[in-house]
């Protein structure tokens, strides 16, 4: 019998200066995503539309949207194409928004990361981003 690691979680909140309703716009409108994150994105909001960003012309992360109650919270799925680690829909991203007056504390979930690794690197990333979205969404 063999033992495997448990997947991996981030859990990360960022206070975006605005209400949750325009935050929540930048998870769905291809125009605002990539505002923040990415250079091109497909969005097909609704359970089992396309999640699809370029965050290069070749780093392309996938998934679907599984849950959307807007303006407070969506889950979508994530991985990367052509990588074996991280495969297009691997894992799960859940988002939920919070307002706390004008502003939103926005929270993010990322499950089901394989490896300590990759941890580190999805953690990084999603940090850097966050923060990308605090300021796109004030502008």
């Amino acid at each position: 019998m063999s033992v495997t690691e448990p997947a991996r979680t981030i859990d990360l909140q960022v206070r975006v200066a605005a209400v949750p309703a325009e935050v929540f716009r930048f998870f769905i409108e291809p125009e605002r995503y990539v505002l923040w994150q990415g250079i091109r994105a497909e969005l097909d909001p609704r359970p089992g539309g396309i999640f699809r960003v370029w965050m290069d012309a070749d780093t392309i992360a996938r998934g679907e949207y599984v849950e959307l109650e807007a303006p407070t919270r969506l889950v979508f799925t994530w991985g990367w194409e052509g990588d074996p680690n991280v495969p297009p829909g691997s894992t799960s991203v859940e988002i939920t928004l919070e307002a706390d007056g004008e502003d939103t504390i926005v929270r993010l979930r990322h499950r089901g990361l394989p490896d300590e690794e990759t941890l580190a690197t999805h953690d990084e990333g999603w940090r850097f981003f966050t923060g990308r979205l605090a300021i796109a969404a004030t502008r």
